[in-house]
């Protein structure tokens, strides 16, 4: 009889989600799991801590969802604190021969993370399911991809490859090993708590998607998407992505439906257009590895230190600019920012401050509630100049971006008075 434990990482669902309809067709017994590392409560080292309130309330909100998805599947979500890999010895001391089914995330600490549990004699099987596209569909091996992202979407292109075919929800999930469900009841029960913005949660994704389809909204995204204020100027798919809640596959196949019914138009092809950057911040690790992390990413160029005064203005919001101002008060009492104000605040604190990238990307690990490994890494790589970009790096004239996109100080009085 095969017992396999599902470790839920950031793939918070149960519908298109590769590895765990794996498990549910290989395994006699199953046991889902969510584990919290002791790593991701740990203070950076810049002082501040690595998750911050409003992360971890939406992430709370995406457990107790998935617990009752599970629960009502008659099946059950175990939550444990520690490193997975006493976790999962510990279990294989209670249950005997067991197999570790989870979600491939190819980023260093999460591969370092596989690694301990394979050391330690535990058999582990992950599954890449993240991206828009599958790997396999592409023009070209990941390792000899294209650097620029505009090559790379034309390969895309040029190959008609759009998205890859989501899957639905297993229609059984195998009984919970001896003894396990007791367990599950036993653990504590998240914090009913929700983000200022947004409700974690895989029923909570389907119901965003759904009414962002229902309205429309995809026929204005292109000219919306850069404004700074309001629910509905941009799709908002990045919290529940995030967290895995719902699939690029699943967004992509119902974008996919949308033209059908109502025609492509320019809105439609900016919002794959930007899942696809998506993917191309995806891919970038398995051509580049552990050096998209380091200090000086894929450059040359010095690291400058990092003023522990200045970079407390910045991400306290009380700089001598307003406009960077309303967009760090935004971040830290939402836990949200547009996408355009997050490229203006990084530019404001690598150029205008000459802050070190590494403490402004661990800001925005520790506020935004749509934190992503890939694509917080490879934007602030892109505005710092140390990624794959020919341009050599972006900086903002934040003059200028007030007065193009909060003419009449509209988003400045918002978060400032």
């Amino acid at each position: 009889m095969k017992t396999i434990i599902y470790w839920f990482r950031n793939d918070l669902r149960l519908e298109d989600n590769l590895g765990f309809a794996q498990a549910c067709s290989d395994a006699d017994y199953l046991l889902p799991v969510v584990i919290h590392d002791p790593q991701t409560t740990c203070l950076t080292a810049w002082g501040f801590e690595r998750v911050g309130h409003h992360r971890q309330q939406f992430l709370n909100d995406a457990i107790k969802d998935l617990k009752s998805q599970l629960q009502q599947a008659g099946s059950a979500l175990c939550v444990f604190h520690g490193k997975p890999a006493q976790i999962f010895l510990e279990l294989a001391n209670k249950l005997g021969d067991i197999v570790v089914y989870c979600q491939q995330i190819e980023a260093p600490e999460e591969k370092a993370q596989i690694k301990e549990i394979q050391d330690s004699g535990i058999l582990v099987k992950d599954f890449w399911q993240s991206s828009m596209l599958d790997p396999a569909d592409l023009p070209f091996a990941l390792d000899c991809m294209p650097d620029v992202f505009t090559t790379f979407r034309q390969r895309i292109e040029a190959a008609k490859l759009k998205y890859a075919m989501p899957i639905g929800v297993p229609k059984q999930i195998p009984r919970l090993p001896t003894g396990m469900r007791d367990v599950a009841l036993a653990d504590a029960e998240p914090l009913n708590t929700t983000a200022v913005y947004f409700e974690g949660g895989e029923s909570k994704a389907r119901q965003h998607i759904e009414q962002y389809f229902e309205r429309r909204l995809p026929d204005t995204y292109k000219q919306t998407r850069n404004q700074l204020m309001g629910k509905d100027y941009s799709s908002k798919f990045s919290p529940w992505l995030a967290l895995g809640c719902c699939s690029a596959r699943s967004i992509a196949h119902r974008l996919a439906s949308y033209e059908q019914q109502h025609g492509a138009n320019d809105g439609t092809y900016w919002l794959w257009f930007e899942l696809l950057w998506r993917d191309y911040f995806e891919f970038l690790p398995f051509k580049y590895g552990a050096r998209l992390f380091y200090a000086k990413g894929l450059s040359d160029k010095p690291i400058s230190p990092t003023n522990p005064r200045l970079f407390n203005q910045w991400a306290s919001g009380q700089t001598p600019d307003a406009f960077i101002n309303a967009g760090m008060t935004e971040l830290s009492q939402t836990g949200f920012l547009s996408n355009r104000m997050r490229q203006i605040v990084a530019s404001y604190w690598i150029y205008d401050m000459g802050g070190d990238w590494r403490a402004g990307a661990a800001w925005f690990e520790s506020q935004l509630i749509d934190y992503d490994v890939y694509s917080n890494q490879g934007n602030w790589l892109y505005i710092a100049g140390r990624g794959t970009d020919p341009r050599g790096g972006r900086p903002f004239n934040v003059a200028k971006q007030a007065r193009e996109h909060d003419p009449n100080e509209t988003y400045r009085k918002k978060w400032l008075e």
